[in-house]
């Protein structure tokens, strides 16, 4: 089976997934995957209907974004103008199978990857971001397009980077009636927290959280909880098909919590985390919130240090079920889209199966 890939950003998560197709080339059985086309600010656009060669876009990246390497293969196009209409040509090209949205985009709008996905799920073609915005405003009326044009759309990686929990919802918790969750969903509030109970000043903190890359220039998204309200809409909304957009869940971030209140939990056993929690109540309906909360020791979340998410299900069967791993980095969110990638594979085989 060949999947042909459009990369539509060309960032960090894009570039790791193009490391780990080089680093698994065979390795994936009868699963072809080729880059056919690119479009990021930085470059323009790029198309091969053949496969854009992984080793020239490696280069171009390590480069400084030049396109010398990609110009070596006559077959590879490339122009330079790119705006909307130019990207949303290139993601219903008749030689792109599967959009892989890893754009900067607006939190509040979707945009510009809500347009992508709309795009692309229009023409028939699958779609998979690691993208928050537009699963978290539109999760459903994108579902219902792609299931009105024979297309899938997966966010594997909008919640946990790499580590499967969406994956583990429909797969191994399938037979579980969940009820609730409590997770630690944004890595950056997390390091900082840990570095507070460390006795750091809180500015250090988040400094030291932007020198190593945990951090954006602006953290005001993972500090002040949005970034965690728009991981709750999603997993509500996978869960349940809730309905929730953002105001329906609370917020409240850690930028309120003083030195007193640090000292004061490290006195008693009890550690500081920032949850992201919702809970389904027996008629029906769903609350939720995201907050700093201060954990008992004995608590699965309370021992999660450092850039580790973690998430607890509450079970009907099982209990309490808690999912734990990288909730950051390039090459473990590109992880995420080759996850999404193989599960698409079979899927599709299914289809040809039954058909």
């Amino acid at each position: 089976m060949t999947f042909r890939l459009a990369l539509i950003g060309f960032g960090g998560v894009n570039q790791g997934l193009v490391s780990l197709l080089k680093a698994k080339q065979g390795k994936l059985g009868d699963l072809d995957i080729r880059i056919t086309a690119l479009a990021d600010l930085r470059l323009g656009v790029v198309s091969n209907p053949q496969g854009i060669d992984l080793d020239a876009l490696l280069a171009t990246a390590d480069s400084g974004f030049t396109t010398d390497a990609l110009r070596r293969d006559p077959a590879t196009r490339i122009s330079e103008h790119i705006d909307l209409a130019a990207t949303l040509e290139l993601v219903t090209a008749d030689y792109v199978d599967v959009v892989v949205e890893a754009t900067f985009t607006d939190p509040h709008t979707g945009e510009p990857a809500l347009s992508h996905c709309r795009a692309a799920l229009s023409h028939g073609k699958h779609v998979i971001t690691t993208n928050k915005g537009p699963i978290a405003l539109a999760q459903q009326s994108l579902t219902q397009l792609a299931a009105a044009n024979g297309a899938a759309i997966k966010y594997e990686g909008a919640v946990m980077s790499g580590t499967p929990v969406l994956r583990q919802i429909s797969t191994t918790l399938r037979g579980c009636e969940i009820n609730g969750f409590a997770g630690i969903l944004n890595g950056t509030s997390n390091f900082v927290l840990e570095r507070l109970a460390q006795g750091h000043d809180f500015d250090a903190a988040v400094r030291e959280a932007q020198e190593l890359g945990y951090a954006e220039a602006d953290p005001s998204a993972d500090l002040g909880g949005g970034d965690v309200q728009l991981k709750v809409v999603i997993l509500a909304n996978t869960l349940w098909q809730a309905g929730l957009t953002r105001s329906d869940v609370s917020c409240r971030g850690i930028t309120g919590l003083t030195s007193a209140d640090i000292r004061a939990a490290q006195a008693a056993g009890r550690s500081w985390r920032l949850v992201g929690a919702a809970t389904r109540h027996a008629d029906g309906s769903v609350s939720a919130s995201v907050e700093p909360r201060e954990l008992p020791a004995g608590h699965p979340l309370a021992a999660i240090g450092g850039v580790t998410n973690a998430i607890t299900f509450d079970t009907d069967v099982l209990g309490g079920v808690t999912i734990s791993g990288p909730g950051a980095g390039r090459v473990e969110t590109a992880f995420a889209v080759l996850s999404d990638l193989i599960e698409l594979a079979g899927q599709t085989r299914g289809q040809e199966v039954q058909a």
